[in-house]
Parts: C-alpha cells; structure tokens; sequence
C-alpha cells in the first residue's frame, strides 16, 4: 500500500484470497495507526541533517541528563560542547543517516591534525558514537548505522601520528612545598589537605564545614558531589591528625561555607599587603573598594581556578610545574609502598563498582588504618 507517499510491504497475499490474511490486516492496522499518530504526513520527512542531530541530542538529552543531583550541569557536559564542535563543523549537512566510519576516520584525522593528544581524540570520538547510540535509541538513525561506528578502533599508543603524552606522574614534595609560597593561604591548605588525603581536586575544593565529622578520632568527609556519585556510590573520606591540624587553621563556623575561600584569601592577601607597608595609608586610599564590585570571587576554587593558581606559584618558585591531580598519584605511591595496593585503590576511591556491602566494610577499615598512620 501507499501512504504519506511512500510505498509500504506488508507481506504476502495468497492468490485468490478475497480477504487479507491476518498478518497482512496486522500489519495493516499497525502502518495506518503509526501514519495517523505522526499526524498524516503527506510525504516522507526530510532526512535528519547531522546538524539537526547534534541540536536535538543537546536539547533533547544532554542537558538534562549530564547534570549533578543539585541541577548544575556536569563536565561532561562541556567535553561534549568540545567534540560535537568539529563534527558540526564539518557534516552539518550531511543526513545523520550516512554518517559512516570513513568519516569518523576523517574526523578524528582532523583532531590528530589540530595538535590534540591520543587519550583526548579516543574520548572525542567515543563522544560522537554515544550521539549516534542515543539517535538509535530514539529511532532517528538506523542501527546499523551506529554499529559500523564501532568498528573504528580508537588510537592506539605508539601507532598513529597522535600526539602522546607522558604519563602523570607523583609530585616530588620539595616542589610542591617549594610553590606553597607563592599560593594563598586557603590555597596552601588545599594544597595540603589534598596531598595528606588523596582526594581528587574538586572533591577538596568543594569541602564545606558541614559536610565534616569532627566528633571521632578520625575526621570523616562525605562530598556532596564527586566522580561516581551517579552510580550511586557513595565516596567517603578519612582525615587523619596531620589534615586536621591543617583544618582547624582554616575550618569556617558556618556548616554551609566552603572551607577553602577565595574570599579568604583575598582578605588575606590585601591585610598582608597592609602590614608590609612602611608608611601610613592616605586618608585617599584608606578604602578604595568599589560599593558594588562586578567580579567577585567565587565561592570555592574551581578546578581550574585551582589548577591556574598552582602553575603560576611554580613558575614563581622556579620549579618543574605540577598539577594538583598529581598530589593524588604521589598520596598513591606513598600509600602503596606502606600498606600494599588495596590499600592505596582503598584511600584514593578507586574501589570496582561491583564491591559488595562486606567489601565496603573492609574498605572504611583499610582507610582508617592508612589515615591514623599518615594522614
């Protein structure tokens, strides 16, 4: 039959058959139930563009799904902006139907061209396939389409003309204190904090007071948001003597203020400033804050707020950079050599999603040996 301008098979009818089978009427029934559903389209839609793709997964999936329990979007969200810029960039009007592996080849060629590391073009392109899954889950593009996207093979280390990068590896401690200097004081104790825990960077930027158990011998910490907290895993924190003394210098009475305050420091920043002066202030520059400034600082260090702050203090002080997510390889490697690799998956928060309940027991023991001993 023909409908919405299109020619449907419905299956075969017997000859000298009056009546159609019941298959054929099945299948009948279902098509013109489908048509009058879509609203009687007089002719077949036009296909979807890949642009017109990418703009419903946004609008239609991304936004809503990649988000954190309190609404505020994850960074998932921002990596996807990244890889769905080269692919509008080059298919827009392609139909998203036809997107097929040699040109995923060509897109990932063009990210190896763009200078971008292996491990950034892998995750890149394993981004436009998840686009493509989620058009085959709601029916905008055919299986099949997707299937042939995952016979690409991502790049493999040593055997394309990607740019590598070497493998992250523990800050020396000498370098890190020799760069506390030059951060400011909430930063300094971030620094610490994070180093003594091994907590990953957003995990110890994100502390609030409240969110601390300061009533046992040991201090635990519980983040309200954190790497697997949408699996459903909850992430648990033990804070030995040597973080708590770093804490109580910095630890605010107000159980919804973040502990590490770029407020804080710039308060800091501008009383240290004053007691270095060697003459008196001018009556003109007692107070020459704005009523109402545009830029306030935030109200904890962003990742990369965090990050930027310690490249700068060491190119002050002269010494290879670091990042603060290396403070967590060197927490693993000192971990490790002491109390064996449980031990440092344990502290670190690395344990498989498949852990059972009794192995969730061993872990909160394991942590608690490891942060009385060294944290």
């Amino acid at each position: 039959m023909t409908l919405g301008g299109r020619d449907h098979y419905l299956g075969h009818w017997p000859d000298g058959q009056l009546t159609p089978p019941d298959l054929i009427r099945a299948a009948y029934d279902a098509l013109v139930a489908e048509w009058l559903a879509a609203g009687r389209p007089a002719a077949a839609a036009p296909r979807l563009t890949v642009a017109e793709l990418i703009l419903r997964f946004w609008d239609g999936h991304a936004v809503h799904h990649y988000r954190h329990p309190d609404g505020t979007p994850t960074s998932e969200l921002a990596d996807f902006r990244l890889s769905l810029r080269p692919l509008r960039r080059l298919f827009a009007d392609l139909p998203a139907a036809d997107f097929s592996p040699l040109k995923l080849k060509a897109l990932r060629q063009s990210l190896i061209d763009a200078g971008l590391s292996r491990g950034v073009i892998n995750q890149r392109v394993g981004r436009v396939r998840r686009v493509f899954r989620w058009a085959v889950s709601d029916e905008l593009v055919p299986e099949p389409v997707y299937r042939a996207l995952m016979a690409v093979e991502g790049l493999k280390a040593g055997r394309s003309a990607a740019r590598e990068l070497p493998p992250v590896r523990p800050v020396p401690d000498a370098d890190v204190e020799a760069a506390l200097p030059f951060l400011s004081l909430p930063l300094q104790a971030l620094v610490r904090v994070q180093r003594l825990t091994g907590m990953r960077p957003g995990e110890a930027a994100r502390m609030r007071a409240g969110d601390l158990d300061t009533a046992g011998e040991l201090w635990t910490y519980r983040p309200r948001r954190h790497k697997t907290s949408w699996r459903g895993r909850e992430r648990l924190v033990l804070v030995g003597p040597k973080a708590q003394a770093v804490l109580r210098d910095v630890l605010p009475s107000d159980p919804e203020a973040y502990v590490f305050s770029p407020k804080a420091g710039r308060e800091a920043w501008y009383a240290a400033r004053r007691a270095a002066r060697k003459s008196k202030v001018p009556p003109s520059q007692a107070c020459r804050r704005k009523a109402a400034p545009k830029r306030q600082p935030g109200a904890f260090y962003t990742r990369h707020a965090y990050a930027a702050a310690v490249a700068r203090a060491c190119g002050k002080a002269g010494v290879t950079r670091w990042h603060p997510n290396q403070l967590r390889h060197t927490r693993a490697t000192e971990v490790r050599g002491t109390f064996g690799l449980e031990a440092a998956q344990v502290v670190l928060g690395h344990a498989k999603l498949s852990v059972t309940e009794v192995y969730a027991a061993r872990d909160a023991a394991l942590a608690a040996q490891v942060a009385a001993a060294t944290g």
